[in-house]
């Protein structure tokens, strides 16, 4: 019979061979994570998945969260650039969506005050109607728009966002200007969810991921996807739909500025083993994320670009 010196040292070799690393491994104690958006949003939806896998990997103890709504970002952006210079133990959770709401409030602090550490997820859009609406199809959502772009309230994000460009492309491809649409932008996915589910707007425009349940349940009903391809296969894109608009929403994580480069690399280390799981896959499989993995100099140079296409997409159709 084995003592129970063996014992315990035959459990230390497995957890060496592969178990669930000790909280002494974890590359943080604990994390502050910040989402510059209100709880139930995508953003929301990404800091919460990081929890979820990097504390079940072992790899942070704890987290805490902190939600400032408001304005695509911007309302919070300050906050965390002001309280959190130089913590080596904080992310902030943005995307594409503050990228346009900087442009359209002309906000004097921006993602460039940020330090980049990794672009994690990519979306394609949807476009829904509840599912009691008389609108049962994208051919009766445009011809609504194209009758009366002002009496077709559309809920989405923050003002300048994706959701807000989407709609902006769509009245251009109609014939229409940006300027012409009755776009109600809310500072979260809840919120959006909630009004478009209480018929206080006709339709509205959002990362699949964050209609996805009310889709499956019944309660909202899908007309189209703002991706180059379908997602759902029961749900065709607007490019295949005659309408020659494509939108995806990029997220990811910044650090906030005055971090030494080695607490940057920190950072970035743990996001890339965090994408290395095998938990994190399945997470990108069950939220319908595109992997957009990018860290480096490769993500600054995103960035930048990114910001030179949106600013020049904001300005042709009226937004900017």
């Amino acid at each position: 019979m084995p003592n129970r010196r063996h014992l315990l040292a035959a459990a230390s070799l497995l957890l060496a061979a592969g178990g669930r690393p000790a909280l002494a491994q974890a590359r943080f104690n604990s994390l502050y994570m910040f989402i510059p958006a209100g709880p139930g949003g995508g953003w929301d939806g990404l800091g919460r998945a990081i929890e979820q896998v990097a504390r079940q990997a072992g790899l942070v103890g704890t987290f805490q969260f902190e939600n400032v709504g408001g304005a695509g970002g911007t309302v919070g952006l300050p906050r965390f650039v002001g309280q959190r210079r130089g913590r080596p133990d904080s992310l902030l959770v943005a995307g594409s969506i503050m990228v346009g709401a900087t442009l359209t409030n002309r906000t004097p602090v921006g993602l460039k005050d940020l330090v980049p550490v990794a672009r994690l997820t990519a979306e394609a859009g949807v476009i829904v109607v509840p599912a009691q609406s008389e609108i049962q199809d994208l051919k009766a959502f445009l011809e609504a728009l194209k009758a009366n772009p002002g009496g077709v309230a559309i809920a989405g994000g923050s003002a300048g966002g994706t959701d807000h460009i989407t709609l902006g492309l769509i009245l251009k491809a109609l014939g229409h200007s940006a300027k012409d649409g009755s776009y109600v932008a809310f500072a979260g996915g809840g919120p959006a969810q909630a009004a478009i589910l209480g018929a206080q707007v006709k339709a509205g425009i959002s990362g699949l991921s964050e209609f996805a349940e009310q889709i499956k349940a019944g309660r909202m009903r899908a007309l189209a996807t703002t991706g180059a391809e379908r997602t759902d296969p029961a749900v065709p894109t607007l490019k295949e739909s005659g309408v020659d608009v494509v939108m995806t929403n990029w997220r990811g994580v910044f650090a906030p500025p005055g971090l030494r480069p080695e607490a940057r690399q920190k950072l970035v280390d743990f996001i890339t083993e965090l994408h290395a799981l095998p938990a994190w896959r399945e997470m990108l499989k069950t939220r319908d994320w595109a992997d957009a993995f990018l860290t480096g100099d490769a993500f600054t140079a995103f960035l930048a670009e990114d910001q030179a296409k949106t600013e020049a997409v904001l300005k042709e159709v009226g937004l900017a």
